[in-house]
């Protein structure tokens, strides 16, 4: 069998920018990261509209979570504060609706 042939080796290049883009700039220019950001800003507005219905010791163990279509998720810090949640799901998922918020169910999720 003859051996294959070697090709040369060709150097790939690279158009480099040469001037820094800040973050802002980057998300507006790139459709995904727009529509992350989007996301990211209605799941804190989700979160900061359901805080009055949150007992106040229990505020500081949920974080905003993502959105996957009418699911919002919510990041609780531990088990206790999941259970305690947990009974305030469907006066949360309620209130979101008056505020015009699609939301047909509010998963949470325990930090380890």
């Amino acid at each position: 069998m003859p051996p294959l042939p070697v090709q040369p080796f060709k150097p790939m290049t690279f158009t480099r920018r040469h001037h820094a883009v800040t973050a802002l700039h980057a998300v507006e220019n790139s459709p995904t990261l727009a529509r992350l950001a989007q996301l990211t800003r209605d799941s804190s507005n989700r979160l900061t509209a359901i805080l009055p219905l949150v007992p106040p010791l229990l505020r500081a163990s949920l974080q905003a979570g993502p959105i996957e279509g009418s699911t919002w998720c919510l990041l609780v810090r531990n088990n206790a504060a999941a259970a305690k949640i947990r009974q305030l799901l469907p006066a949360m998922a309620a209130h979101l609706r008056t505020k015009g918020w699609d939301v047909t169910e509010i998963r949470l999720k325990v930090q380890a």
